[in-house]
């Protein structure tokens, strides 16, 4: 893999409002940075969704995606272990 995840960082939400429990921003290679990655809980674990927006017809599109399955397990990999922490650092 030729990119580095230079920075993750993490903005808990409430953990009482459902299913989405954080969004993420990471910064790739020190140049580049995709916002509003969501960390969202589901009956099979945590998984990340990325940045999408409603098209007209109802349906969601992503703006920004990974697009293979290597880099899409680093994005993944990188959010989810920050996320662990974030809550683990979280005041009782």
């Amino acid at each position: 893999m030729y990119m580095k995840i230079s920075d993750v960082r993490i903005r808990l939400i409430d953990q009482e409002a459902g299913k989405l429990k954080a969004v993420a921003s990471l910064v790739i290679d020190d140049c580049f940075a995709v916002h509003d990655i969501k960390v969202v809980s589901s009956e099979n674990g945590l998984f990340i969704s990325m940045p999408s927006r409603k098209t007209p017809d109802g349906d969601y599109k992503d703006i920004v995606h990974p697009i293979n399955t290597q880099t899409r397990e680093l994005f993944k990999e990188a959010v989810l272990e920050a996320y662990e922490k974030a809550v683990a650092e979280q005041p009782v």
